[in-house]
């Protein structure tokens, strides 16, 4: 009779198991980090298209182009395609990502105007913001700088400038476009300084500048990182910053609540969103290779070279960041009474 226990089969079993619970561990990892498709394919394993509402060379194009770069590092130079949608102040391109197919393969750096500004800017949208679109996560902010062109304008600090504009015959600001955060954010600052300004508003930024350096307007609310190359140059004066602290890119400009308005600060960020019906396993994983592509040491040292302050947040922070702005900027427009359409 054989006997009920054999020690050598138990042993050969115990040699199984462990070399199962071993290779369990190297695989783990590994295929904890595979989101799947609704097809039940891993992902990523196509491109992905980011959209950008805006034209090439401009902030949202900077900032798109830098997370692509890494992404696409990081999912083995798979591809990560920038698309860029210009027109109506991002409206197009928002449209065109609320409706595509929600499987991650197709998302939107979507930025304040667009997801928090525009709600209140627009009677009707081709999309609803808090209903169209998940977010993802915030990659980045960006502070504003009051430019005005030396050769025009005596002030070299608010105060002066103030001073200044009130012996003019009013205070005549460019924008970047009607709705956007330089537009309302010239009205905060007349709110401020007590001023009433004259938005004027160009197509795009080059055109703004090209008013400041012909004398056609008195000053701007340029991003950051549109500001930084105008004053290391010497082409453009910087009279003051809207951020909470100084910006790492112009540390020699003060804030201008440092100039004795504390009332003023105001900034724009940028932020990966999808379609709404995106699976959530999709959302965690561009969540999770977001912020290890920002958050990279050569990822930041590039987004913060370029103006921008990175911050890399959790979903669900980035959905109530959207949310808080949206109140935010709403009373900004509607002090203005302004509407788009």
């Amino acid at each position: 009779m054989k006997p009920l226990f054999n020690p050598s089969f138990a042993s050969r079993g115990r040699r199984a198991l462990l070399a199962a619970a071993v290779a369990a561990t190297l695989v783990t990892p590994w295929a904890a980090a595979q989101a799947q498709t609704p097809g039940g394919a891993a992902y990523p394993n196509k491109p992905v298209r980011i959209i950008v509402g805006f034209p090439a060379g401009t902030g949202p194009d900077i900032v798109a182009r830098l997370l692509a770069q890494k992404l696409s590092e990081g999912w083995g130079n798979l591809g990560v395609i920038v698309d860029n949608k210009p027109g109506a102040g991002g409206l197009i391109a928002a449209g065109e990502a609320a409706r595509a197919t929600p499987d991650g393969y197709t998302v939107m750096l979507g930025e304040t105007g667009q997801l928090s500004i525009a709600p209140s800017s627009y009677n009707k949208l081709p999309y609803d913001p808090a209903k169209d679109f998940a977010a993802v996560s915030q990659v980045v902010t960006s502070d504003f700088v009051l430019l005005v062109n030396p050769q025009k304008v005596p002030a070299r600090n608010v105060k002066e400038f103030v001073d200044w504009t009130k012996q003019q015959k009013g205070l005549f600001l460019a924008t970047f476009g009607a709705g956007t955060p330089g537009h309302f954010g010239a009205f905060m600052f007349g709110d401020a300084v007590q001023l009433k300004p004259e938005p004027v508003h160009y197509k795009n930024t080059s055109d703004a500048l090209g008013g400041l350096f012909s004398g056609d307007v008195h000053g701007v609310f340029a991003s950051v990182g549109l500001a930084a190359p105008q004053v290391k140059t010497g082409k453009l004066a910087a009279l003051g910053a809207t951020g909470a602290t100084r910006t790492p890119t112009l540390p020699d400009v003060p804030t201008i609540k440092e100039q004795g308005y504390a009332n003023l600060e105001f900034s724009s960020w940028f932020g990966i969103v999808a379609p709404a019906k995106t699976p959530p396993e999709i959302i965690a994983r561009l969540n999770a290779d977001i912020l290890k592509a920002v958050q990279s040491p050569e990822g930041k040292a590039k987004m913060e070279e370029a103006g921008f302050r990175v911050t890399g947040t959790s979903q669900q922070e980035f959905s109530r960041i959207i949310a808080a702005d949206t109140v935010t900027w709403g009373k900004a427009v509607a002090a203005t009474g302004f509407k788009a359409d």
